[in-house]
This record gives structure tokens, C-alpha cells and sequence, in this order.
């Protein structure tokens, strides 16, 4: 793969869920210095050599298959440990940005590990993009980066070292997963991991940073938007009872405060409209 970058700088474009600001690929990263950070939402993946984040006090020493994230206004320094140090990413912004990093368990600037080395196939499809029409390519890559953000919950290998809280959490997160199309109580829900209500509460505000209804309700809205895509024909009422809201108005109403946008708008918005 050459050397790309790749950028979009439409208002039409900012006015979209998510959209990427810039995608490229550089055979060697050279060191680069932000005091005060970047403006936008930032994921790299690093492919070959090796190289070293600075956060603070921090530093992390990345080799393939290693990612960082890096979060608006952060301050960071980066730069190769061997040479070539090479690096793949994309940055980007939107209201529905921090939700879908939250959603993969990203709420800071950071490290992670993904599952495979290959780079991930989203961003290499932006990278291929280069000679379209600005329209058609802020469009397309608002829904590749979307995608790839669904997607890094499963592409993340999980941290070691994860504290008791979460791990505490974990039978309730799984239980909220096979049970989205049903009531959830929270007294359900704290009978799973053997607390009581309140110290639920705590728990998921320590280690999720949002109350229990709210992950619930952000989980439900996750997979109704799935279901857009999957199943296209699908009226609104159906999608709403599968993702358990018995009232189609409650989950337009939860919808928007999670989005920004009615049900109806989303599936316009990505061209799922019938």
C-alpha cells in the first residue's frame, strides 16, 4: 500500500451522525507533538515496526496489531520506536461519535489490542475511495466509519487486568444482551450479579459512567439500528417491539434523546427508507 491521505471538509458532511474528517496510511509515522491535542476523534492502527504514545505522565509501546485512541482536545505525542513505523487512521467526529466508542468500552485516550493484525477492512474501503465524488465519498465513509465503530466491540481484544467491578458487571451485560426484546427490571438485572438495586447503580456508574436504564435504553437503540439494516422492510412498531418498547412512541422518544434524530430520519438519513 502508497502513502495516502484523504480528507472531507463539507458542512453537508458535519451535519451527519459520524463522519470522518480524515482516513490515511503512512509506511513510516514520524513523530508527531500535539500540546493541545486535535480537534477530532482520533483511531490508529498500528501495522508494522513499532512506536510509543505519550499521554501525561503515560507512555505505551505499540507494535502490530496494537490501536490508540486518541480523544478531542487531548494533549499526545507519538512517534516510532524502529523503523518503518507503519500506521493506518482515521479520524473523525459527530454527535453519535463518543456513544459508539462508549458502546465498544472506549472512554478515553488510550491502547487497546485488536483480534487480527490485518487492517481493519473499513478503513482500508475509505483508503481505496480516493477519485470519487465529495458527496458520494462523505457519504460512504459516514457509513464505513460507523461500521467500523459498531464493530470494535467484537474486534477488541479485552484489556487484562479489567477490575472487579466490571468483571461483577459482566453476567449482567450478558444478560442485557439476550434479553433486549423483554422488560428489564432493574431489580432483575441486580438479582444477576447478587447486589441490590442501589449498589447497582453504583456499579455501573463507576465502571460505565451512565446509570443501568440508560445503558439499557443505548443497548436497545444499538440494535435497533442493526435491524434497520438488516431488515429493511421492517416497520418502525416492529422494530420497536423487538428491541422491547410495547409503545412505538417511547422508543421514537428514546431514539431521538439517544441520537439526535427520529427513527424515521436515521433510516432516511442511511437510505433504508422503502
Amino acid at each position: 500500500m502508497k502513502d495516502a491521505f484523504l480528507f472531507s471538509q463539507t458542512e453537508e458532511a458535519a451535519g451527519l451522525p459520524v463522519f470522518m474528517t480524515t482516513v490515511g496510511y503512512w509506511q513510516h509515522q514520524s513523530e508527531t507533538d500535539r500540546p493541545s491535542g486535535f480537534p477530532d476523534y482520533q483511531l490508529h492502527q498500528v501495522l508494522g515496526g513499532q512506536g510509543k504514545l505519550v499521554l501525561g505522565e503515560e507512555e505505551y509501546v505499540m507494535g502490530p496489531g496494537d490501536i490508540f485512541f486518541l480523544f478531542p482536545g487531548i494533549p499526545h505525542r507519538y512517534m516510532p520506536v524502529s523503523a518503518p513505523w507503519e500506521i493506518a487512521w482515521v479520524s473523525f467526529n459527530g454527535r453519535e461519535a463518543s456513544h459508539l466508542l462508549s458502546y465498544a468500552g472506549i472512554d478515553r485516550s488510550g491502547v487497546g489490542k485488536l483480534r487480527s493484525k490485518t487492517l481493519i477492512k473499513g478503513i482500508e474501503q475509505m483508503l481505496l475511495m480516493e477519485g470519487k465524488e465529495a458527496a458520494d465519498f462523505e457519504a460512504e465513509c459516514s457509513k464505513l466509519i460507523y461500521s467500523v465503530l459498531l464493530d470494535l466491540k467484537k474486534l477488541l481484544i479485552e484489556p487484562a487486568g479489567r477490575n472487579e467491578e466490571l468483571e461483577r458487571l459482566k453476567p449482567v451485560l450478558r444478560h442485557i444482551a439476550q434479553h433486549l426484546h423483554r422488560p428489564l427490571p432493574l431489580a432483575e438485572l441486580a438479582e444477576v450479579a447478587s447486589v441490590s438495586p442501589q449498589y447497582l447503580c453504583r456499579l455501573f456508574q463507576k465502571t460505565m459512567k451512565m446509570r443501568p436504564l440508560f445503558y439499557v435504553n443505548q443497548e436497545r437503540v444499538s440494535l435497533s439500528k442493526k435491524l434497520m439494516f438488516s431488515e429493511r422492510n421492517k416497520k418502525i412498531y416492529e422494530i420497536a417491539h423487538q428491541v422491547g418498547y410495547e409503545n412505538p412512541s417511547y422508543f421514537c422518544a428514546v431514539f431521538k434523546r439517544h441520537t439526535g434524530m427520529s427513527p424515521e430520519d436515521f433510516k432516511k438519513l442511511h437510505g433504508l427508507s422503502s
